[in-house]
């Protein structure tokens, strides 16, 4: 399932997990993927921005995205890709969410 989020900002599950995700005209740029583990628990295994877009705050959008998801859904974050690990260290008020 495809959720449009907020100007070209979406997110799709499936059973295994999902990805919050930036598109311009049918391309997707930008990508944040998780793993379900358990029911209350999602691990962030890769994030990925195209060269054209670096600099501008995507990853960091792409991550908040999943902060305000998983605090709606009452889910921890183990975040294992290293962009997650070292924005999760520098935005303390992000660190409720984590597992």
């Amino acid at each position: 399932m495809k959720e449009l989020l907020m100007d070209s900002f979406y997110h799709s599950t499936d059973h295994k997990g999902g990805s919050f995700f930036y598109e311009e005209n049918g391309r997707r740029l930008a990508e944040l993927n998780y793993i379900r583990a358990g029911d209350r628990q999602i691990i962030i295994d890769h994030t990925t921005v195209d060269d054209s877009l670096k600099g501008q705050g995507i990853g960091k959008r792409l991550l908040s995205n999943l902060v305000i998801f998983v605090r709606e859904n009452q889910i921890r974050v183990i975040p294992l890709c290293p962009f997650a690990t070292a924005t999760f260290r520098k935005i303390h008020e992000w660190q409720d969410v984590l597992a």
